[in-house]
């Protein structure tokens, strides 16, 4: 799961009892009512303690593995698991998982990542609605050789620049895992929709191709990239997508025109190396 726009933690596990654990990333964190209802969850005021469901002896085999395919051995299916495919061995959902397939031996998908497509070996998912393919032999580390392909969304109404976002979910972003390098190709389209600038007319258009390398050298992000323009039509000026870093996150910023309602969509590719020793 991403971190919500504003928050350093996120939710980490459900215990069988139904309550959500945090983390900062690094240790276990008890979370405050905003932040656990910020991912949607529930507050118990009584407890204090932030859950997904509540507690009782039937409903813990109902949600633990329903509407699940698995077929293979040594596959896991944590809690809250539902509506997911694995074909394989070794594979594991890590619960609060909904929508995902996954084919192949080895394959981890983090808890709260739905609508997952994962195949091959050792591939780690942490981000929801995308296809990865993990290249590893068994005795490399989870995530080291993978690619992924996901998608950035957003709509401009102006010339202000602003950020695309992870699905078009405002405030998620996909983040770059530590002493990890990725090479990425993003294929960009934008068109015109709506917007009373007489200049140009409704469905000019334009795409952008950008490649480069991001690098996360123990916890700093440095990007090298450059960028063309395959196809273009109508009035485009001042029109265009940016990648950039922040944080741990990969950005995409876009910059539209004046009185010009514009739709942008991304397909991004990542192929990745997480090197298991510090940059």
């Amino acid at each position: 799961m991403e971190y919500r726009s504003g928050y350093t933690i996120k939710p980490n596990q459900i215990l069988r009892s139904g309550q959500v654990i945090f983390t900062d990333g690094t240790n276990e964190i008890t979370p405050t009512q905003a932040a656990c209802e910020a991912y949607g969850y529930t507050f118990d005021t009584a407890t204090r303690t932030c859950v997904a469901y509540p507690y009782s002896t039937q409903l813990e085999p109902a949600i633990s593995n329903e509407n699940n395919i698995v077929r293979g051995n040594k596959n896991i299916t944590k809690s809250a698991t539902t509506n997911t495919t694995i074909m394989g061995e070794g594979n594991i959902s890590q619960g609060n998982n909904r929508n995902n397939i996954i084919i192949g031996s080895n394959n981890e998908i983090a808890n709260g990542v739905n609508n997952a497509f994962v195949y091959g070996t050792k591939a780690e998912i942490t981000t929801g609605n995308t296809i990865t393919l993990g290249g590893n032999a068994g005795s490399d580390d989870l995530g080291e050789r993978q690619t992924m392909t996901f998608m950035y969304g957003a709509t401009s109404t102006d010339n202000s620049t602003k950020d695309s976002y992870l699905n078009n979910t405002v405030g998620s972003y996909f983040v770059v895992p530590t002493d990890t390098a990725v090479y990425f190709q993003s294929e960009t389209l934008a068109v015109r929709v709506a917007g009373s600038e007489v200049a140009g007319a409704i469905g000019d258009f334009k795409s952008w191709v950008e490649r480069g390398v991001v690098i996360n050298k123990s916890g700093t992000l440095s990007i090298d990239r450059s960028r063309t323009s395959p196809a273009d039509s109508g009035t485009t000026t001042g029109w265009s997508p940016i990648n950039s870093v922040s944080g741990t996150n990969f950005l995409q910023t876009i910059k539209g025109a004046n009185n010009m309602t514009i739709e942008w969509v991304s397909t991004i590719r990542i192929t990745q190396i997480k090197t298991g020793v510090a940059l």
